[in-house]
């Protein structure tokens, strides 16, 4: 068997990633999983901003909050703005003293949906394009669901 093929099997990404783990201090541990956490509320925060519109469906109040978020991810991709949270994460990860070669399930699959590898300013244009479509539809349906539901409640006066 080759050197390079054996060294490959040896040290797979999962082995690499728990390894480096244990080499960590205690705190940078601590930060370093506290990046990861930031990581999941950023991605929870692009997905409510995407499909927040069919919660709204069904719980029309969540509007008040919905809308605004909207707004920010749609104004963050036409402006070609860095959301604060990925400051945030990139300040607890340099703090933290974890590479920016991520092996782990963070590195590997979340972190390429929110930062795509090649995103291009028109990419951009095009995701808030996306995020507009695709919550006007929802709200089109929620409005839609609104008057029909208000009239056929009321009876109409001889």
């Amino acid at each position: 068997m080759p050197a390079s093929i054996l060294r490959h099997s040896v040290h797979s990404p999962a082995r690499s990633s728990s390894a480096r783990f244990r080499e960590m201090p205690p705190q940078s541990l601590l930060i370093s999983l506290l990046a990861d956490v930031v990581v999941l509320l950023h991605l929870t925060f692009v997905l409510f901003v995407v499909f927040g519109g069919w919660l709204v469906l069904r719980w029309p109040r969540l509007a008040w909050v919905h809308l605004p978020a909207a707004a920010w991810g749609a104004a963050v991709e036409f402006g070609g703005w860095v959301c604060p949270l990925t400051y945030l994460e990139d300040w607890l990860r340099n703090g933290g003293g974890a590479s920016a070669d991520r092996l782990d399930f963070v590195g590997r699959s979340l972190l390429p949906l929110l930062y795509p590898p090649g995103l291009s300013r028109s990419s951009q244009v095009w995701l808030g394009l996306g995020v507009i479509a695709i919550n006007l539809l929802f709200y089109w349906q929620a409005w839609h669901r609104g008057i029909h539901c208000s009239s056929v409640g009321r009876r109409s006066d001889p």
